[in-house]
């Protein structure tokens, strides 16, 4: 009997000590490595996206991949930086693209060119257009595929059109009059992510006509901070490597309850798409992302705002007066 339970605590620990590190994604299908984009980028029913510009496009991508004509945050967005409200535009854009309901789409963006973002709201897009489990996202970006040692092509590829129907899946978008309920106390039951730098959380980077943030925010997890990181040799500081971990991620949102309903927000809704495909990957039964986030909410000044500080515009009035004597002396300068 002391043999069996000692072989039976053997095998307990065993079992959990295995265990340790093998934790993964919920939906791991959802980000995709290097070699996964190669094996599937010939298949009729696979799509490569690069999001970043035209041009840049042009230099070097991943042989065999599509671009929109612009970056992924332009291309499939208004000039507002909001979703089209008229699915119809979709399905032309969408299908011209060779994009059918049926085909998996893989964005990637670059660490370089600051796009890895625009892979995440195309992500999140498609899957508000109701393509879920089709879209994915490279991890690591084009930065991952140029160092698996894979070559990048110039030559453009174009895909013949195929048929697109939306299928709006509207709790994948939150509304400023949810969001609004969440920050006046109303509603208790959503856990609400904001997705801005530090400072901007605090009301001490302004982008707006105020500063601060959403009352009754859960958690502040900057998006750039849930990417690995390592030391930049020209700072010392901490810098993104554009790779997502299972591991750190998970540790960012561990204290959230994954089957309460979750929104993340930013400045203009583009940075929180990745915490919510982050939150899809982790298994969040109902995440959201805030398209028109602090840029709209913050300028009704009727809507509550923690930490507020506003833009000192006496302060940017005098700026101008002293840029404008400045040319002035300039041009005197000149003129002798």
């Amino acid at each position: 009997m002391r043999k069996a339970r000692i072989v039976l605590v053997i095998a307990v620990l065993v079992l959990a000590l295995t265990g340790i590190g093998q934790a993964q994604w919920a939906n791991p299908g959802l980000l995709v490595t290097a070699e996964q984009v190669e094996q599937n980028i010939a298949k009729p029913d696979w799509v490569v996206v690069d999001c970043r510009k035209l041009e840049d496009y042009a230099k070097g991508h991943i042989p065999g991949a599509i671009s929109f004509g612009k970056n992924c945050k332009e291309a499939l967005r208004d000039a507002t930086s909001r979703v089209f409200t008229s699915a119809s535009k979709y399905d032309s854009l969408v299908g011209k693209a060779g994009i059918g309901n049926n085909t998996h789409v893989v964005f990637y963006g670059e660490l370089k060119s600051k796009t890895l973002d625009d892979a995440s709201v195309a992500f999140w897009i498609f899957e508000y257009l109701g393509h879920t489990d089709k879209a994915h996202v490279l991890n690591g970006g084009l930065e991952a595929w140029k160092k698996s040692d894979r070559k990048l092509a110039t030559e453009p590829t174009i895909k013949p059109a195929a048929t697109f129907k939306a299928n709006i899946v509207k709790g994948r978008i939150a509304t400023t009059e949810e969001v609004l309920k969440i920050a006046k106390g109303e509603t208790k039951s959503v856990q609400l992510i904001d997705s801005r730098n530090k400072k901007e959380y605090a009301g001490e980077d302004i982008r707006s006509t105020r500063g601060g943030r959403i009352p009754n925010c859960t958690l502040n997890v900057p998006h750039e901070d849930t990417y690995d990181q390592e030391k930049d040799p020209a700072t010392g500081k901490d810098k993104s490597t554009g790779v997502l971990s299972y591991e750190r991620v998970a540790k960012a949102y561990s204290t959230l309850d994954k089957n309460k309903r979750t929104i993340a927000y930013c400045q203009t809704g583009s940075r929180s798409t990745l915490t919510y495909m982050e939150m899809r990957m982790l298994g969040f039964k109902d995440p959201s992302n805030y398209d028109e986030s602090w840029i709209i909410y913050s300028i009704n000044e009727k809507f509550p705002v923690e930490e507020e500080q506003r833009i000192d515009l006496s302060r940017i009035k005098t700026l101008e007066d002293d840029v404008k004597k400045l040319k002035e002396q300039l041009k005197k300068e000149d003129e002798k």
